[in-house]
């Protein structure tokens, strides 16, 4: 069975720093690219960073040079390290293994598409 289970969030201060964690089961980072979303209250979801299998990332430009995303196979876990966060950054994150074969547990706003974990919170304040 595929699990995604994300961890990590909490509450900082605008300049601090955090890094999600995303630890995957029932497949490995060869069969699929990763990501990390975010959805804030009332807002659309926003791609923030992926890997693929090759370990190729891309990252969004709100979040360039301050986010970084990297996984670890042995641990079959990816990261996203978020520094110098801002308080725009507030929002749930979404980790989601994007090329499987099932599409599962995308949150509503979000999706139809990859397999995603339950989500963790952020939130940056002033």
């Amino acid at each position: 069975e595929v699990q995604l289970v994300e961890s990590g969030g909490g509450s900082v201060q605008a300049g601090g720093s955090l890094r999600l964690s995303c630890t995957a089961s029932g497949f490995t980072f060869d069969d699929s690219e990763m990501g990390w979303y975010r959805q804030a209250p009332g807002n659309e979801c926003e791609l923030v960073s992926t890997i693929s299998t090759e370990g190729t990332t891309y990252t969004a430009a709100s979040v360039k040079g301050r986010f970084t995303i990297s996984q670890d196979n042995a641990k079959n876990t990816v990261y996203l390290q978020m520094n110098s966060l801002k308080p725009e950054d507030t929002g749930v994150y979404y980790c989601v293994a994007l090329h499987l074969s099932e599409t599962r547990g995308y949150p509503i706003g979000c999706g139809p598409f990859g397999y995603w974990g339950q989500g963790t919170q952020v939130t940056v304040s002033s």
